[in-house]
């Protein structure tokens, strides 16, 4: 049995406006977002490392979620292949209706260029979510970022948003403020 080998795109060749998924950004600092591939899970880890209160996982974390998740995950890159931005997440095998993000990131040279929302909206617009009417995520209580991206989501879409807390600190082992579940939805896909 023979293995063929794919063709294989490095991060800087993939920042072209003929492969992203989108380009945000202004004309002298493009931002393209697209699948994330094998090559951009340091990057990623990189990325989440100077993003707190983010919770730090492996970089073979982040190199599964590039290879095996892609369909569900987007990294934003800068001109030169630098990832500034990422979202991960996947559809619920027990609810095929709805994604649950697992983090989304937004490094220092994007902050302030709506980023987070575009990879968010970038992900939720491929024809491999079509089916998907609700967002869920957990968000620590004093996470302001984040509980402001999902209210301007659920504004932005039309949709309801509840939340209840979901992990306690308890079951975090103590050290980890609780984690509340957050609801957008239902929302029509085809729409954002």
């Amino acid at each position: 049995m023979s293995v063929s080998a794919q063709p294989f795109t490095t991060s800087a060749d993939l920042a072209r406006p003929s492969v992203a998924d989108a380009v945000v950004g202004s004309d002298a600092a493009p931002l393209f977002i697209r699948k994330p591939n094998p090559d951009d899970g340091w990057g990623i880890y990189e990325l989440i490392k100077s993003c707190p209160p983010l919770d730090v996982n492996s970089a073979y974390a982040y190199l599964l979620l590039a290879t095996q998740f892609r369909d569900t995950c987007a990294v934003a890159t800068n001109a030169e292949g630098e990832v500034v931005g990422f979202v991960s997440g996947y559809v619920k095998s027990n609810a095929p209706d709805t994604y649950f993000l697992w983090q989304v990131a937004v490094g220092e040279k994007a902050r302030g260029t709506g980023l987070a929302r575009r990879l968010v909206e970038a992900v939720m617009s491929r024809s491999e979510l079509g089916e998907v009417h609700h967002l869920e995520t957990t968000i620590t209580p004093d996470n302001q970022a984040s509980w402001g991206l999902f209210r301007r989501l659920a504004d932005r879409w039309q949709a309801p948003l509840n939340s209840r807390e979901y992990f306690s600190t308890d079951q975090l082992g103590g050290e980890h403020d609780p984690e509340n579940l957050v609801r957008i939805g239902p929302f029509e896909t085809g729409r954002l």
